[in-house]
């Protein structure tokens, strides 16, 4: 893997040099000036003078293929979206999920996310896309038998067969197991997948208490367990499952979610789009242990990839339910995009420093959101937008330079293409 090194680059205020090797961040030091550059063999050199370093997005749950259905099911509640979501899915093909997942990575990287962990059909289209894009993904094969034995069956074989084809040629993706959701998991799908998964020491992704319905309908299945309670007495429960939505929670889930050290993912635009609710316990569970991230859910409920949009969405939105403008400050915020994102997908990710993942945003500050006397922060946050995002190095490699993405016009093109798929089922 070739070196990069960033010339004159602002780092929490001070300007710095940072060479990046073998994928890490090999140095940091003071900038050293003109007369120093750096060139060698095999090395890019960026100056980055003007521009701010910052951590790479974790995006700690999406389905990326869904990038291609943006409202085809708008004012619809969860449910009623689902049914409809799942008769266009049944058409869908692995040529789509390459070509959608190739759109989801360019515009994951056009807004500043250098990983995710993702959800869908036909996952080993999924990785090869994000390989050849330069991304890191975390892919699972999804158990949702629908409490049908056959088909339990089915995918306990296919879930293993994949696992054998993938487990040696990853690349820099990772391979997890998916329980898709307790209302379409049977209880001896849910039993062989967390079983499978831990054998292996691969990460569990889950969806978790995303509805009002989902609690109510759950307790009634299983004798007034809440979700989370009846995940956690079949021992699904632990610090290597990822539990998007978790919004619904009682004080007793939050406390066996902190115990248990599950990753927590909130989804507010998804969330707020469908109204499954608002109110995501976010200091609750970050001082009962569990590990808070976010993430933008699938395009088709969220319509955009962009963390940055659904970092300031979430704050607001947290500062206002409780009546509190202390709420989730700048710094918990980063963390839950990088860092414990990084945490809950097993990557060394989120903080720029010697010996950390090099998965960097070159921030241009050259217009009105930064002409402040506020911190960097804020106005990223608060004022900017993605398109402030002028680089990208995901995993050591610069995946975006100057706002262009090597085969960006192919894989729009190849996007519309596959769109016709969609369209034909509408």
């Amino acid at each position: 893997m070739d070196s990069i090194f960033l010339k004159n680059i602002t780092l929490d205020g001070t300007q710095v040099d940072i060479l990046i090797e073998d994928g890490k961040i090999a140095k940091i030091r003071s900038f050293a000036g003109a007369q120093d550059d750096r060139r060698g063999e095999g090395m890019t050199v960026l100056d980055c003078t003007g521009k701010t370093a910052m951590p790479g997005f974790v995006n700690a749950h999406t389905h990326a293929a869904m990038s291609l259905m943006r409202g085809i099911g708008e004012d619809m509640a969860l449910h009623d979206w689902l049914d409809h979501i799942w008769g266009i899915e049944s058409h869908l093909d692995r040529p789509f999920v390459f070509s959608a997942t190739k759109v989801a990575a360019l515009e994951m990287i056009k807004t500043g996310t250098t990983s995710f962990n993702d959800m869908y059909w036909h996952s080993r289209m999924s990785m090869k896309a994000t390989e050849e894009i330069g991304l890191r993904g975390l892919f699972s094969y999804t158990c949702l038998d629908n409490f049908d034995p056959e088909v339990t069956a089915r995918q306990k074989d296919e879930c293993a067969a994949m696992y054998e084809m993938v487990k040696d040629n990853l690349g820099r993706q990772r391979f997890a197991v998916s329980i898709h959701a307790v209302y379409t998991v049977s209880e001896p799908m849910i039993l062989w997948a967390t079983d499978f998964a831990r054998k292996r020491g691969l990460r569990i992704h889950i969806h978790l208490s995303e509805t009002r319905r989902e609690v109510e309908d759950c307790k009634a299945a299983h004798g007034g367990l809440s979700p989370v309670e009846y995940f956690d007495s079949l021992g699904l429960l632990g610090p290597d499952v990822i539990a998007a939505h978790s919004l619904w929670l009682s004080e007793k889930d939050v406390e066996i979610l902190g115990r248990r050290g599950v990753s927590c993912v909130h989804n507010i635009n998804s969330n707020l789009k469908l109204a499954s609710g608002y109110k995501f316990l976010c200091e609750e569970l970050k001082d009962a242990g569990a590990n808070v991230c976010l993430g933008t859910d699938g395009c088709a409920s969220s319509n955009n990839l962009d963390m940055l949009e659904a970092m300031k969405t979430t704050a607001i939105v947290e500062k206002a339910w409780r009546d509190d403008p202390t709420a989730l400050p700048l710094g918990d915020l980063l963390d839950m995009v990088t860092v414990n994102g990084g945490k809950a997908l097993g990557l060394k990710t989120g903080k720029i420093e010697e010996g950390w993942d090099a998965d960097i945003q070159i921030i241009d500050t050259d217009s009105t959101f930064f002409l402040s006397p506020g911190p960097f922060l804020a106005n990223y946050i608060y004022s900017a937008h993605s398109d402030c995002i002028s680089s990208l190095i995901a995993g050591g490699r610069l995946v975006m330079k100057d706002r262009k993405v090597k085969g960006e016009k192919e894989i729009l093109s190849d996007g519309w293409k596959a769109l016709e798929t969609i369209q034909e089922q509408q």
